[in-house]
C-alpha cells in the first residue's frame, strides 16, 4: 500500500500479525491529519494503522458472515482527523459541562536519588498503597516528592510494589522486543464457533455475545468498539474495586455492565459464580484484561476456558507481556507506567532531561483497536482460539517496527471539533468523542447498574 509515495509498513505489519491476507491492506487510504505526529515517535503511524486494521476485520467479517461470495475491493478510508480525537477521548470527555482529571495528584513523574520514577495512584486503593509504602506523613505531593528524592528508583518501585502499589522507575533503554499478538492456542475445534449466519450492514458483530472482563481503557476500548460493530458486549466487575465514573463514562459506551462476586464470601461467592457460568455458557467472545494469573486463580485463563467452550475465542491483554522478565510478566501496570518502564519516557525526554510523554494515552487505544481487529478475525476463521496482547507489545512495535511515514500530520490543520458529539448517559449529558467507525446508538449507563443477563437474539 503507498500512501504519498511512501509504503505504508505499519499497517502492514499489524495486519500480518494477526494473519489477515495481505491483499486486503491495498483497501486502505488515509485522509485529513491530527496532531498525533509530534514528538520522536511515530505515534501517528501506530494509530491510523490500529484503526485501520480493525476496520480491515470488521470488513472481512462482514463479507464472511454474507456468505463470503464477493471480496469487498472498495476503498477503507481512515481519517486521522476521527483517529487523532478517538486517541484522546478521555481528554475531550465532559460530563454535565465538567473537565475530567485523567491523573490524580500522586500520579506522576518525581525524580530520585538516581533518576526518575513514575507512580500511578489514581484508585484509592492504590493511593493508600503508595502512601503507606514510603510512610507518607500526608497524602500530598510535596509529601511524595521528598520521600522520592531521598531513596533510588529501583528502591521505591520495589517498596511500592511491595506494598500493592505501583511506581516503576523510568528506564533509560527501551525494553526487550515483545510480540505484537500470540496465539496462545488453536483448539482442534478451530472453525466450529456457533454459526453466526449474516449480519446488517456496518455491524459485522451483530449477535455476538461478548463477556468483557476488563478494566481501565485498553480493554474498554477493544469492547467498546465490538459494541459500536453491533456485539451485545457485557461487562462484568466484582463488587468491591469501583471503577472511576469518568472512567467509565469515557470507555462504558456500546456495552452493559454488571456486577459479580467471583472471590469474595462463600453464599456471594456461589451465587455470582452460578450467574457467570451461565453468562460463560452463552458467550462467543471473552475478553479480559487483568495480570497474568489473576483470573487463572478462578479458573478463568484462557486455557481452561478453551478447555471447557472449544469454540470460543478468548483475548487477554496485559501491561507488561507473557514474555517479560520476572517479575514483570505478572505485575499490574498502566499505559503510563509502560511507557516509563519500556523506556518510551525516556525518549521522549524534554531539553531538561525530565522524562516525557506521548502525545496520547497510545498504547492503551491501540492495543485496544488491536484487540477488537484479533477477535473479528479470529470470528470471521469461526473461532476456537486465544489471542494475547500486551501494551509492551505495542509499545515494542512503536519503538522498533514503525517509521514517521511524513505529510498528514500536522496540529495546524486538525480541529477535534467534527468528531465530538452530545449524548446523554447515566451520568447526564457527556460531550465525547466518536469513535473512529461511527456514532454509538446512545450513551453508557453507569458502572455496575446493568442486570448480569444477556439481550435477546
Amino acid at each position: 500500500m503507498t500512501i504519498g509515495g511512501e509504503k505504508d509498513f505499519g499497517t502492514a505489519q499489524a495486519w500480518e500479525a494477526l494473519g489477515g491476507a495481505p491483499g486486503l491492506v491495498e483497501r486502505v487510504r488515509y485522509v485529513g491529519s491530527g496532531n498525533l505526529g509530534e514528538g520522536p515517535l511515530p505515534v501517528r503511524e501506530l494509530a491510523r494503522a490500529a484503526v485501520a486494521v480493525c476496520g480491515l476485520a470488521a470488513g472481512e467479517l462482514g463479507a464472511v458472515r454474507a456468505g463470503g461470495a464477493t471480496r469487498d475491493t472498495s476503498p477503507l478510508v481512515v481519517d486521522e482527523g476521527a483517529v487523532a480525537t478517538a486517541f484522546v477521548s478521555e481528554r475531550h470527555l465532559r460530563v454535565g459541562g465538567r473537565p475530567t482529571v485523567s491523573f490524580a495528584p500522586l500520579s506522576g513523574f518525581w525524580r530520585a536519588a538516581d533518576g526518575w520514577v513514575r507512580t500511578h495512584a489514581n484508585y484509592p486503593h492504590h493511593e493508600a498503597a503508595l502512601v503507606r509504602a514510603l510512610r507518607l506523613p500526608s497524602p500530598t505531593p510535596e509529601a511524595l516528592r521528598a520521600a522520592v528524592a531521598g531513596r533510588t528508583a529501583v528502591e521505591v518501585q520495589e517498596l511500592v510494589y511491595g506494598a500493592g502499589g505501583l511506581a516503576v522507575a523510568v528506564a533509560e533503554r527501551y525494553g526487550d522486543p515483545q510480540p505484537l499478538v500470540q496465539t496462545v492456542r488453536t483448539t482442534g475445534d478451530r472453525g466450529r464457533g456457533r454459526a453466526l449466519g449474516e449480519a446488517p450492514p456496518g455491524r459485522p458483530v451483530a449477535g455476538v455475545r461478548v463477556l468483557d472482563l476488563t478494566r481501565v481503557i485498553a480493554g474498554p476500548v477493544a469492547t467498546r468498539t465490538l459494541g459500536l460493530l453491533g456485539a451485545d458486549v457485557l461487562r462484568i466487575d466484582p463488587p468491591d474495586l469501583p471503577e472511576s465514573d469518568d472512567a467509565h463514562a469515557d470507555t462504558g459506551f456500546g456495552k452493559r455492565s454488571a456486577l459479580l462476586d467471583l472471590g469474595g464470601h462463600e453464599s456471594a461467592r456461589a451465587g455470582d459464580r452460578a450467574v457467570f457460568e451461565g453468562l460463560l455458557a452463552e458467550a462467543d467472545v471473552v475478553v479480559t484484561g487483568y495480570r497474568p494469573g489473576a483470573l487463572e486463580r478462578h479458573g478463568l485463563g484462557a486455557r481452561e476456558l478453551l478447555e471447557r467452550r472449544p469454540g470460543l475465542v478468548v483475548a487477554e491483554l496485559c501491561a507488561w507481556g507473557w514474555r517479560a522478565p520476572q517479575p514483570w510478566a505478572g505485575r499490574r501496570g498502566f499505559d503510563s507506567l509502560v511507557q516509563a518502564g519500556y523506556g518510551i519516557a525516556a525518549a521522549c525526554a524534554g531539553p531538561d532531561g525530565a522524562p516525557g510523554v506521548l502525545p496520547a494515552q497510545a498504547l492503551d487505544h491501540g492495543t485496544g483497536y488491536l484487540v477488537a481487529a484479533g477477535v473479528m478475525r479470529a470470528l470471521a476463521e469461526g473461532g476456537g482460539r486465544g489471542l494475547r496482547f500486551s501494551l509492551a507489545g505495542t509499545g515494542s512495535w512503536l519503538v522498533r517496527g514503525l517509521a514517521p511515514a511524513g505529510g498528514g500530520g500536522g496540529a495546524a490543520e486538525y480541529s477535534a471539533e467534527p468528531w465530538l458529539r452530545e449524548t446523554g448517559s447515566g451520568y447526564g449529558e457527556l460531550r465525547h468523542a466518536m469513535s473512529p467507525f461511527g456514532e454509538w446508538a446512545g450513551g453508557p449507563s453507569r458502572w455496575g447498574t446493568d442486570p448480569a443477563v444477556w439481550l435477546p437474539r
